[in-house]
């Protein structure tokens, strides 16, 4: 979801879980989109090139690993396609989600019973006794050996595939579009046989989000600060503030741009109070990584800026899992749109 896996890092400043949140137009649960496994013959081999590693697959995979990376587009992207079954350990959760009962359907998933490392993610041996045909990693870091982490060479020895998700080979997702979504998407299809659920998927998707942008294209787009909430991740008051990434490309298609765009050449900008306070912020975007409250961390700000725009006409919205990397980016695209043009939508 991010440049550096916040667990590894280390800087996150919230504890708890909170349940799933309201629905959005792709808020289909793991029992809705349940399909029949995929055939074990039928389009095999499939072949991947993936971070420079060529992987084939001769079935399905049956014995599926996802690595925690501090994300859930991996697992939530098995969800949508109706692969819970094939999952046999999960690390992945926020907590939360834009979409009804997928927060359930996460929790719900196998851990494992794995003593985690200090990156509160799967070491080696754990990894290697878990006999996984697929191992998914939301970047390289989690298959580096200086970090613990079984390689994929050492995968591959014991007949697993391994995946490393979009713009996450180098760790910089600065780049990261909702095109990595799909990309994501096709590639579980590939993987798992199911290619016309995921081309469904995205056409359902890209429809609902064309629908927004045709709606939004005329209007004035207000600055937004987007950050996550009661999270510190440098030596300012504002270390965790969105500058780059999927979440500028979600925003532009709601008829938004991102106030602090240009604070950074990374995904995010380490603000101090004074420069936050100085922005002209139309609206804010607070998301949510396991904070059991959100909306109260908005509102805090919102009161402690009482000049920002956004306060006056009280202006924000809370996100979790649909603004990252994953299946459900139009969520995302809907619910700040109607924030930032309600009367447009």
């Amino acid at each position: 979801m991010s440049t550096k896996r916040f667990a590894a890092l280390g800087v996150i400043a919230v504890v708890g879980a909170a349940t799933a949140g309201c629905g959005g137009p792709t808020g289909e649960t793991a029992a809705e989109t349940k399909q029949p496994a995929a055939s074990s013959a039928a389009g095999y081999p499939v072949t991947l090139e993936n971070c420079g590693v060529k992987q084939t697959f001769t079935k399905a995979p049956g014995r599926v690993v996802v690595m925690n990376g501090a994300s859930v587009a991996e697992v939530s992207t098995l969800l949508a396609l109706g692969l819970e079954d094939r999952i046999v350990v999960n690390q992945q959760s926020y907590g939360m989600s834009e979409v009804p009962g997928r927060a359930d359907a996460i929790k719900a998933l196998p851990k494992g019973d794995i003593k985690l490392n200090d990156a509160f993610d799967i070491p080696r041996e754990a990894m290697l006794g878990q006999r996984p045909d697929l191992v998914l990693s939301t970047t390289a870091y989690g298959f580096d050996a200086k970090n613990g982490f079984a390689t994929r060479d050492q995968l591959k020895d014991v007949g697993a595939n391994t995946y490393i998700s979009p713009q996450g080979c180098d760790q910089d997702t600065s780049r990261m579009t909702i095109e990595d979504s799909r990309a994501l998407l096709r590639d579980m299809g590939k993987i798992f046989g199911v290619s016309d659920r995921a081309e469904r998927l995205i056409a359902e998707s890209d429809k609902r989000i064309a629908e927004v942008v045709e709606k939004v294209k005329d209007e004035k787009k207000p600055n937004v600060l987007v950050l996550f909430s009661n999270m510190t991740m440098g030596g300012n008051d504002f270390s965790s503030v969105v500058a780059k990434g999927i979440y500028n490309d979600i925003l532009a298609k709601a008829g938004g741009t991102n106030a602090f765009e240009s604070a950074s050449k990374t995904s995010f900008a380490d603000l101090s109070k004074e420069k936050v306070a100085a922005a002209d912020v139309d609206a804010l975007v607070v998301i949510s990584y396991n904070d059991p409250d959100p909306t109260a961390y908005a509102k805090k700000l919102l009161k402690e800026f009482p000049q920002w725009s956004a306060a006056k006409n009280d202006a924000y919205v809370v996100l979790s899992d649909s603004i990252y990397l994953g299946p459900s980016n139009d969520v995302a695209v809907e619910k700040i749109a109607k924030t930032l043009h309600p009367d447009a939508l």
